[in-house]
């Protein structure tokens, strides 16, 4: 091996990678959604926009603590009131602009292991869909946890299906790991301001 020559292709591959981990964000790297300031400011944001935002440039405060959804980078932040938590995961946005809802909010309730029942535009969608699915169930696509936002309909929910994170998957809710969920509706209360934009 030491004899091959080496590869434009090969050079370039180790190149990427290498630049890849270089630029993941301190919180990606740890496993961990709780930030930390970068080693290095050289790096960059990925593509996906995936980026710490300042809750300044979106809220007057932080009273009952704020959750931002970038629906553009598939994003939820959340700030404690003291600010003293900042937390940032990956989520699932809407399908489509039509079931994307935007403007400010508030979490109304919180429940564990909710029950779903899909709308009536989605059983006109999806009709072999069925009209129930008892909480804790499995193939529940509200996961383990939901906020729900003071708009009828919408919710920030966890989900058992970890492709959707990342993807324009849902029917109009914002979806994370049931992980992340669990660990934002234990920080969130009900009156926590919410914003998606």
């Amino acid at each position: 091996m030491a004899n091959e020559p080496i590869s434009r292709r090969g050079l370039l591959g180790a190149a990427v990678g290498l630049a890849g981990l270089a630029a993941l964000p301190a919180l990606a790297q740890e496993s961990t959604t709780e930030f930390t300031d970068p080693v290095s400011s050289s790096a960059r944001n990925n593509i996906s926009s995936f980026r710490l935002l300042q809750w300044q440039d979106y809220f007057d405060n932080t009273r009952g603590g704020a959750i931002l959804v970038d629906i553009t980078s598939r994003a939820l932040h959340y700030w404690s009131e003291d600010q003293s938590i900042y937390r940032l995961y990956p989520t699932s946005v809407p399908i489509s602009e039509d079931l994307t809802r935007r403007g400010k909010t508030g979490v109304v309730q919180k429940v564990v292991n909710p029950q779903w029942r899909p709308t009536a535009a989605m059983k006109e969608r999806y009709p072999d869909w069925p009209d129930v699915v008892e909480g804790g169930a499995k193939d529940n696509p509200l996961g383990t946890r939901a906020l729900y936002l003071g708009w009828t309909y919408y919710r920030i929910h966890g989900t058992h299906d970890t492709r959707k994170i990342g993807r324009r998957s849902s029917n109009g809710c914002i979806g994370l790991y049931n992980e992340h969920i669990e660990e934002l509706y234990e920080m969130a209360s009900v009156g926590t301001q919410v914003l998606l934009i």
